[in-house]
C-alpha cells in the first residue's frame, strides 16, 4: 500500500521534476552569458608593451604617444589630416576570443571618436587587413561595448571583401584615431574585457 502511494506521488511529481531539470542548465547558461571577463588591465607588467604606429608610414605628420601610469593606458597626441590622418597604438597578443561576443572597455577621452582594432593577421594580397569598429568618448569615465559583429575589414582605410575575423586566432589589439579632424586627442583606457550577451 505504502509503495503504491509513493509510486503514485512520484508519477504526479515527475513532470515537474523533469521540467526543473531541463530549465536549470538554461538558467545557468543565461546567467553566465551576461558575464564579462577581464582581458587586459594595465597593472601587470606583461600588459605594458604597447607601440605607436603613426601615419608617417604613408607620408603623414600625425603624432601619437602612449604612456601607462597608475594602471591606465593613455594614448594622446596630435592628428594631422593632410597626407595621412591617423595614428594608432597596439599590442601583440595571441588570443582565442571565439567564446565571446565583443569587447567591453572602460574609457575616457576628449569627446573624439576612436576605433578599436581586433586583428587576426589576415592578408589581402600582401597587405594586412585591419578589423576595426568605432566608439565615442567623453570627458567622463564610461563603459562601452563593441560587438565583434561591428568590426569592418579595411586596407589603408578602404573596405575589402574578406572572410569574417577569426576570433580564435587574434594576434593584435589596438586603438586608432582617424576621425578626419585636425587637432589634439586623448584616450585613457582603464581596462579591456570580453563579454557574452544572453
Amino acid at each position: 500500500m505504502t509503495v503504491r502511494l509513493v509510486n503514485g506521488v512520484f508519477r504526479q511529481l515527475l513532470p515537474a521534476i523533469l521540467l526543473a531539470t531541463l530549465l536549470a542548465p538554461a538558467l545557468a547558461i543565461g546567467e553566465d552569458m551576461n558575464e564579462s571577463v577581464l582581458l587586459l588591465d594595465f597593472e601587470d607588467e606583461t600588459n605594458r608593451k604597447w607601440e605607436i604606429v603613426n601615419d608617417g608610414v604613408m607620408g603623414g605628420r600625425s603624432k601619437g604617444f602612449v604612456e601607462i601610469q597608475s594602471g591606465r593606458l593613455r594614448f594622446h597626441g596630435e592628428l594631422v589630416t593632410q597626407g595621412g590622418g591617423f595614428t594608432s597604438v597596439r599590442t601583440s597578443r595571441s588570443l582565442d576570443l571565439s567564446s565571446y561576443d565583443g569587447l567591453e572597455m572602460r574609457v575616457r577621452g576628449n569627446g573624439r571618436r576612436f576605433e578599436v582594432e581586433v586583428n587576426d593577421d589576415h592578408r589581402y594580397g600582401w597587405r594586412s587587413v585591419s578589423r576595426r569598429a568605432p566608439f565615442e568618448t567623453s570627458d567622463e569615465w564610461q563603459t562601452v561595448r563593441v560587438p565583434f559583429s561591428a568590426l569592418r575589414a579595411t586596407v589603408f582605410g578602404r573596405s575589402v571583401d574578406v572572410p569574417t575575423v577569426k576570433l580564435a586566432e587574434i594576434q593584435r589589439i589596438g586603438f586608432y584615431i582617424l576621425d578626419g579632424k585636425d587637432g589634439p586627442f586623448e584616450l585613457e583606457v582603464d581596462s579591456i574585457r570580453v563579454y557574452r550577451s544572453g
